[in-house]
């Protein structure tokens, strides 16, 4: 779409919560197309590899033409040139979360002036969700169906049977 406005919501996603979601559907109020871009990071040992990341968002997010989920590595600021984009959406749970963020907004303004940084604060009844508890709840067989999208909390089950 010429002349459209393409944003990319980048993140880890082991796994997508049902916070992740709300984020990228309240997204699409302001831009066109949102490129959910699953990071490649070796220094982390994420619970689901990168190709079941991306069908867990594709199936979290259904039918939605707007939103595109692929994975990418090395830098967001080379990733987002490639796709088009000119906003990064990043999520703020808390206070604690807005240093890092920060840094990383001015460090992507520097190597890339033309791509700005959003911040968005989650819905009230999603901000205590993380995906680290989120994975933390289910290793211990906890519920985590108000948490996550059903696909992912049968994923859940399903993976941590299986370690």
């Amino acid at each position: 779409m010429p002349n459209s406005r393409v944003a990319i919501y980048a993140g880890s996603f082991d796994p997508i919560t049902k916070g992740h979601e709300d984020l990228m559907h309240r997204s699409l109020e302001f831009v066109d197309r949102l490129v959910v871009a699953v990071a490649i990071n070796s220094s982390k040992a994420p619970l689901f590899t990168i190709d079941e990341r991306v069908q867990l968002i594709r199936a979290a997010i259904g039918d939605e033409s707007r939103i595109e989920v692929r994975s990418f590595g090395g830098l967001l600021v080379d990733f987002a040139t490639n796709v088009g984009a000119s906003l990064l959406i990043r999520g703020l749970r808390a206070v604690s979360d807005f240093e890092y963020e920060y840094q990383m907004a001015l460090m992507n303004r520097h190597l890339s002036p033309r791509l700005e940084t959003v911040f968005m604060v989650p819905s009230l009844d999603t901000t205590y969700i993380s995906a680290s508890l989120v994975r933390e709840v289910a290793r211990y067989g906890g519920n985590v169906e108000d948490l996550v999208h059903e696909t992912v909390a049968r994923a859940l089950k399903a993976k941590i049977v299986a370690t």
